[in-house]
């Protein structure tokens, strides 16, 4: 028998000084059984670091067509499909050719290896934008993910502070490839 994901509920407030931003959001995530603390409070930091009211969360762990992340427009098009993790170039390829503008957040110890070895591959795609995240900052931040979480995330400055009651993680993304304005 299949293990179930495990479900998560957030209320997330956000202000983003930097793009004027400023929502609560209740999300509920799906944590899928092979998926870490870190990863699933990354996905959340992604959703705070490009929210919208159209964006949801994918199924990209248990199904191989969606992201981490996206946004379609009315027509059900695909504006932003944001992938997590040092993913093969074949997948960050894929989204490229389906969405307007596709997003890499990576993150994990061995993201430098990852770009010196993948980063010809995608220096000539227009529509991408690749982000790193600090390895200690995303450690951290599995420490926040608990099965109901209320967090505040505050953006200014291109830096991120994600606070709960009890703790609050400072992360600092590096844009390793960024277009078209995101």
């Amino acid at each position: 028998m299949a293990l179930k994901a495990t479900v998560y509920k957030a209320t997330l407030n956000i202000a983003n000084l930097d793009t004027h931003y400023y929502e609560e959001h209740s999300l509920t995530l799906a944590k899928h059984p092979s998926e870490t603390d870190e990863r699933l409070m990354v996905r959340l930091l992604a959703f705070a670091m490009f929210a919208n009211e159209a964006l949801t969360f994918g199924k990209d762990i248990s199904e191989d067509d969606e992201p981490a992340l996206w946004r379609k427009d009315l027509t059900g098009a695909v504006d932003l499909w944001i992938e997590i993790g040092q993913p093969d170039e074949r997948i960050i390829r894929k989204a490229c050719g389906r969405s307007k503008d596709v997003v890499l957040i990576l993150y994990g110890p061995h993201t430098e290896l990852w770009w010196k070895k993948n980063q010809r591959d995608f220096l000539n795609r227009p529509n991408l934008t690749i982000i790193s995240l600090p390895y200690e900052s995303t450690q951290a931040l599995a420490e926040l993910a608990k099965r109901s979480m209320s967090l505040t995330c505050n953006i200014e400055d291109g830096t991120m502070m994600l606070m709960s009651d009890t703790l609050s993680v400072n992360i600092t993304p590096t844009y390793l490839l960024k277009r078209r304005g995101l």
